[in-house]
């Protein structure tokens, strides 16, 4: 059941953005999202899906990334949605949008995708196009990455999402426990640890993040230790196995052909 959330959680937006130790003289604005659409139109269907999945969270969206072609054409974002948080608790707050423009027939389309963590909206977008040095994070927004490792898993999510499907996910924005967790499947059934545990976790007193990966050889076990996490139970995350060295089998000798039947010459 959905829950009104407290006075804490209702500031959670504010701390995903700004640091805990910035004063409130110094924290600078949020910018607006603009989507440079005012001269153009789309058919009733697009436009409707635009609305429902973009447009009516419009005052609530935070780019924390964003690209735009130098034509005009093409606009990628990573966009925070705070409304989320009045909504049904472990929702991603993370949308992935790719607009396209038609000035010549003064239309537009789009693509729009709800994601739980920043590197997988950067995978998404970069998978349509968007190259991957332009969509980094805004530096100003959100607490930066903890350690090489976060940093490193970051990287190689943003540039081989396409190898895993996203199962399931929950994503917690309460400062006294604020985390998101992702269970992926690889797509290549010959993967080591083929069920992937994904861990974002806020530090909120340093106001960094860490980013942690764990395997599993089943569904079932990948979706115990998220219950467990979600309990506070987890043990730590048991690590991914390595992928065995490929090596062909040694060629065995052939047997001697057995000679056919019939009189000797």
């Amino acid at each position: 059941m959905a829950v009104r959330p407290s006075a804490a959680a209702l500031n959670s937006t504010e701390r995903h953005l700004l640091s805990s130790t910035e004063p409130a003289s110094g924290r600078k604005s949020i910018p607006e999202v603009d989507f440079d659409l005012d001269d153009l139109d789309a058919d009733e269907e697009v436009y409707l899906d635009f609305y429902r999945q973009v447009a009516v969270s419009r005052d609530m969206l935070i780019p924390l990334a964003e690209h735009h072609s130098a034509d005009g054409v093409h606009s990628y974002y990573v966009l925070f949605d705070g409304s989320v948080t009045w909504g049904v608790p472990g929702v991603p707050q993370l949308m992935a949008v790719h607009l396209q423009r038609d000035r010549e027939n003064g239309t537009f389309a789009f693509e729009g995708e709800r994601l739980p963590l920043p590197s997988m909206a950067q995978s998404w977008l970069i998978h349509r196009g968007c190259p991957h040095e332009v969509i980094g994070l805004n530096p100003e927004f959100g607490p930066p990455s903890a350690d090489e490792a976060t940093r490193a898993l970051e990287h190689r999510l943003a540039s081989d999402g396409d190898h895993y499907a996203m199962g399931d996910s929950y994503t917690r924005d309460d400062p006294d426990d604020m985390f998101t967790i992702v269970v992926l499947r690889a797509l290549d059934e010959r993967a080591p640890s083929p069920f992937r545990v994904l861990v974002e976790e806020v530090d909120t007193d340093a106001w960094t993040h860490t980013l942690r990966e764990g395997g599993f050889d089943t569904v079932d076990e990948a979706l115990q230790w998220c219950d467990d996490r979600l309990t506070g139970t987890a043990g730590p995350l048991p690590p991914v196995r390595p992928a065995a060295a490929f090596t062909r089998p040694t060629a065995q000798p052939k047997a001697p052909a057995p000679r056919p039947p019939g009189r000797s010459r």
